[in-house]
């Protein structure tokens, strides 16, 4: 059997989109693809500090995260770091300032730490849900954006008025790239890093074709991976329903067994 490569996005797709968990099925289907000789990468644009341990528990083979700014690979049971890309102080500091003349809600992310900017409150039902969901975890939000120690690798904003986006774009087009994830909610990632990119590194790595290339998503910032890859499978409850017509696959949604489905039309197990 050749050995072939997969990559999965988490959130709505490796977990049910009804309440996050995730299902007996896509487990034992990943354990059985890797124990048949295939690679599995989680494809995530979570920072590495923000995915949580019950993913990793799963078992892989590596992790592309922030939107490929961060990747690492399993060596005996080992994370290895194979790529980190962050931002300077500079740029962050640029980004928090132009941000607080607007009302945003901003979220940092890096893979040591995540934290909103709580200067003045936040506004977004999205933002405060995300804060509430973090303080859930115990995650540490202590660090000062301001102090000169304080960087980030990608970021991520709620706002409260569509008018404000074009203005605060003038300064973060600069240096990141906007994904627009629906309603009032967009994410920066660093221009020229994408899920995409951090699959070329993967293949490279492994020394894997393109042509034995697979990626599973859910929504737009889904789609480089999407496209990237030989073949692609989006998950039954991707939103918006255009992605259908953009992958080679639709599977059953998340929480009805969609994982276990796709790995067996493509003959993963």
């Amino acid at each position: 059997m050749e050995r072939k490569i997969a990559f999965f996005d988490i959130d709505g797709t490796l977990t049910s989109e009804l309440d996050g968990s995730v299902l007996p099925s896509t487990k034992n289907a990943i354990k059985k693809a890797r124990d048949n000789g295939h690679i599995m990468f989680i494809n995530t644009g979570r920072c590495m500090q923000n995915v949580e341990k019950r993913f990793l528990e799963i078992g892989f083979d590596g992790i592309i995260s922030g939107c490929g700014t961060n990747i690492y690979c399993n060596e005996n049971g080992i994370n290895k770091e194979l790529l980190y890309v962050s931002q300077t102080h500079a740029v962050t500091s640029e980004i928090l300032t132009h941000a607080r003349k607007f009302k945003l809600d901003l979220l940092f992310e890096s893979k040591n730490y995540v934290r909103f900017d709580t200067k003045t409150p936040l506004l977004t039902e999205g933002g405060i849900r995300q804060y509430n969901a973090f303080l859930s975890r115990n995650y540490d939000m202590s660090q000062n954006p301001e102090e000169e120690y304080f960087t980030c690798d990608k970021f991520v904003i709620w706002f409260t008025d569509m008018e404000d986006l074009p203005a605060f774009r003038r300064v973060s087009d600069k240096y990141f790239e906007c994904i627009d994830r629906g309603g009032n909610f967009r994410e920066f990632v660093p221009i020229g890093y994408s899920k995409a990119t951090g699959i070329q590194f993967v293949l490279d790595h492994y020394q894997i074709a393109h042509e034995n290339s697979y990626s599973f998503g859910d929504s737009n910032n889904d789609l480089p991976m999407l496209n990237y890859t030989n073949y692609s499978v989006a998950m039954g409850n991707a939103v918006p329903a255009s992605l259908f017509d953009q992958v080679t696959y639709v599977s059953a949604k998340s929480s009805e067994n969609g994982i276990r489905q796709a790995l067996e039309h493509y003959g993963f197990i």
